[in-house]
């Protein structure tokens, strides 16, 4: 799902940097207000335990790739502030060490799948987990990988309109929405409900493991 350097025009990652920078100050000063040493731990466990899923991804025809996220997990457990600084800090690692993703991507990657990924999740969760826990988890992982990926989709697909040559020649990434949008949907659809299983098995776990610890 990481856009690389390259595909995105200046016209719009540029904006999308001023729009990151002012939720990650606002971000770093709501963690200061919450963050406790009960919760450190926790919270750089499943950012590594994202870092690795990440970083696993599964090659798909037409040179694009899937992954496993953690988008979820980091959410229902911390909150979405959390979660978006920790998938944030994940992102920048990858692209200023292993090359996954970018730095010109990089508020694009976050604020796509950290916040709004992040902030579906929490709210599908909150919404649901009164009728049925397991299903709420399924459905907010579910959906934390689907929206994610239309967003990305969407601003790929747009590159064409925003970013060409006199010609028409796209400077940038050169296919439409028509293209993007069934290319990283219908694998996300699959890796969606893996997503899903890997939550609720996760967050059982850290639940149970937190409550035994005291941290709950």
């Amino acid at each position: 799902m990481h856009i690389p350097d390259g595909f995105i025009s200046p016209k719009m990652y540029l904006p999308l940097y001023a729009v990151a920078a002012g939720c990650w100050a606002w971000a770093i000063r709501r963690l200061r207000r919450t963050l406790d040493e009960r919760t450190i731990p926790w919270l750089a466990v499943l950012a590594a335990l994202s870092f690795i899923l990440m970083m696993v991804t599964i090659p798909l025809p037409g040179g694009s790739s899937v992954h496993a996220t953690g988008i979820c997990l980091l959410a229902v457990v911390f909150g979405v502030w959390p979660a978006f600084l920790a998938i944030s800090l994940v992102l920048l690692i990858q692209a200023l060490l292993f090359g996954t993703g970018g730095i010109t991507s990089l508020p694009l990657n976050a604020l796509a799948m950290g916040l709004v990924g992040g902030a579906i999740a929490a709210g599908v969760f909150r919404t649901l987990k009164g009728w049925n826990e397991t299903a709420a988890l399924a459905a907010a992982a579910w959906l934390s990988v689907m929206v994610p990926a239309f967003l990305v989709a969407l601003a790929l697909g747009l590159q064409p309109l925003i970013a060409s040559a006199e010609d028409g020649t796209p400077l940038f990434f050169p296919f439409g929405v028509e293209v993007t949008l069934p290319a990283l949907l219908l694998p996300h659809a699959l890796l969606g409900v893996g997503e899903g299983l890997l939550t609720v098995l996760v967050y059982r776990l850290v639940r149970d493991l937190r409550r035994e610890g005291g941290a709950a």
